[in-house]
């Protein structure tokens, strides 16, 4: 088994929090997205997509995308539970997982890609149009977040989940995309602090 990586890029690392709270250890291959590397030919071959993270299993297959190579790890040790226990907690996991996907990494990524200078190579063509309209949903969804951490500890209820892994990797992607998380969402802040401080986090 072996785990093509991609440093500090927020989908990579969210495997490998996700892998550090299940107190796993994985074989790395990193893949220098810097040099592009995610575009050559041998790594095409693994992933058609040209996106890491990416898991060869030992047969020899492939699977791609964050979140499916963490559901895989988590039917093999579901102990702690990162994607909620039982039907209802499972679905509200879920629910926050999608919502702070879609509606924070995402659009902090659309920021980072459309106008930092070192992406022009990556994002063809930039839309730094594009970069603008994102910022204010991106405000609006941390604004939102704010509110539903006023009344609970974690994104997804009174645990620690892969939501959690996801809203930390999105807050602190804000910095590489010139974002801050407004000084008065201080709930946001608070749970960042704390999510921020276990040792996963520095995985």
């Amino acid at each position: 088994m072996k785990l093509y990586d991609g440093g500090r890029a927020p989908n990579p690392r969210r495997v490998r929090i996700f892998l550090a709270e299940k107190g796993l250890s994985v074989p790395l291959e990193q893949v220098d997205l810097g040099a592009l590397a995610q575009k050559s030919p041998a790594f095409t071959a693994i992933n058609p997509v040209q996106r890491v993270p990416a898991l060869q299993l030992d047969d020899g297959s492939i699977i791609t995308e964050s979140i499916a190579i963490c559901r895989y790890f988590e039917a093999l040790h579901p102990e702690p539970p990162l994607f909620g226990k039982g039907a209802k907690d499972q679905a509200i996991v879920e629910m926050w997982q999608r919502r702070v996907e879609f509606h924070l990494l995402v659009p902090i990524s659309h920021v980072f890609r459309n106008s930092h200078p070192a992406m022009k190579e990556m994002e063809v063509p930039q839309v730094p149009a594009w970069a603008e309209a994102n910022k204010p949903r991106v405000m609006d969804f941390l604004a939102l977040l704010d509110r539903e951490l006023k009344s609970r500890p974690f994104v997804a209820g009174d645990r620690y989940t892969v939501a959690d892994i996801t809203g930390l990797v999105s807050v602190d992607f804000l910095k590489p995309a010139k974002l801050a998380v407004p000084d008065e969402l201080v709930h946001l802040k608070r749970w960042h602090g704390e999510v921020s401080a276990r040792p996963s986090a520095k995985a």
